[in-house]
């Protein structure tokens, strides 16, 4: 058999397992990336420097980052005179293969840490806007479907309605948010949430911080004093540091998330509103430029529809029926 036919049977069977969530809320940039791509290797008939030059661009477009286009574009390159490839077609399927393997990290990494000897403490941050606390309350959701209790913590004293929005969210999920007033110390109101986690036993607390600006020293200040208020209780806490960014504002995202990391510990990101984006490639960059896991990505506005990320589910839903018989039987 064919590398070309065994390439695209691999492609068929993952493409089968595939959830119907990832193909919805992928639409848009499959419709957009994808579907440019898929006429690009239809259209050209042949692979020459014109080729790689429009495949750069739609690359490029659809906010891959330009470091990580360079990389792929050099891939293909080698492939192509590898294989003795010809037809463009038949690197379709090669794009695939090389977007996992971009998107592939360490499988302990991706999934989140969690504390096998007490509370898991979860800690997320982000500027506002962004969906930080719907994405606690459909977390805190996702926990409670796994027979885990949770609790609430309203760190963000300071955006008007904050705590009144997770307070919402508490009660659609089904559990207690620890709260003070608007304009409270923060740390102060994260000792009061260990303090309840430990004597109610739960098995998460899930930690809402104000939105910031990276470049506000005296907020970033404030996020390292919660860190010592939490890790003081709970030394190994926060056992994650989520980062949640809006994948619609594209390379801003990968901006915020360069400069989060360096100042605030963040152990993994959430990729929110994923649905509605025609510039999902931007996954594929923040995972191929920083040394940060997409933790989670949101794909739609459903209790349910906050999802692990999985690399090849990301990949197969956005090619998905776009490698055919006529292009398998071409490499033959």
């Amino acid at each position: 058999m064919s590398f070309f036919k065994k390439l695209k049977e691999s492609i068929a069977a993952k493409t089968e397992a595939v959830t119907s969530k990832f193909r919805e809320g992928l639409a848009k940039t499959r419709d957009a990336f994808v579907g440019q791509v898929s006429d690009l290797f239809s259209r050209r008939k042949k692979i020459d420097e014109a080729f790689f030059e429009e495949l750069e661009e739609i690359l490029i477009g659809a906010d891959v980052g330009v470091n990580t286009v360079m990389e792929l574009i050099d891939e293909l390159r080698a492939e192509v005179k590898k294989r003795r490839i010809e037809e463009p077609a038949l690197l379709q399927p090669i794009l695939s293969e090389k977007l996992v393997g971009l998107l592939k990290g360490d499988g302990e990494e991706a999934a989140l840490k969690m504390n096998p000897d007490g509370i898991t403490v979860i800690l997320f941050v982000g500027v506002n806007g962004v969906g930080k606390t719907t994405t606690i309350g459909k977390l805190a959701h996702r926990f409670k479907q796994e027979g885990k209790s949770v609790l609430l913590a309203a760190g963000d004293t300071f955006r008007a309605g904050a705590i009144e929005q997770l307070e919402v969210w508490g009660q659609r999920v089904g559990v207690d948010v620890i709260r003070q007033g608007a304009g409270s110390d923060p740390a102060a109101v994260m000792y009061d949430a260990v303090q309840a986690a430990k004597q109610r036993k739960v098995d998460v607390l899930l930690c809402d911080t104000a939105g910031r600006l990276q470049n506000k020293a005296n907020l970033m200040e404030e996020l390292s004093k919660i860190y010592r208020v939490i890790q003081r209780e709970i030394p190994s806490a926060p056992h994650e540091t989520l980062l949640v960014l809006d994948a619609a504002t594209g390379q801003n995202a990968l901006q915020q998330a360069k400069l989060f990391g360096e100042k605030s510990g963040v152990s993994g990101l959430v990729l929110t509103k994923l649905d509605g984006t025609a510039k999902g490639g931007i996954v594929i960059a923040i995972q191929s430029e920083l040394s940060l896991p997409v933790k989670f990505v949101g794909l739609g506005e459903k209790m349910d529809d906050l999802q692990a990320f999985d690399p090849e589910q990301f990949v197969h839903a956005l090619f998905a029926g776009l490698v055919t018989e006529e292009e398998t039987e071409a490499g033959e």
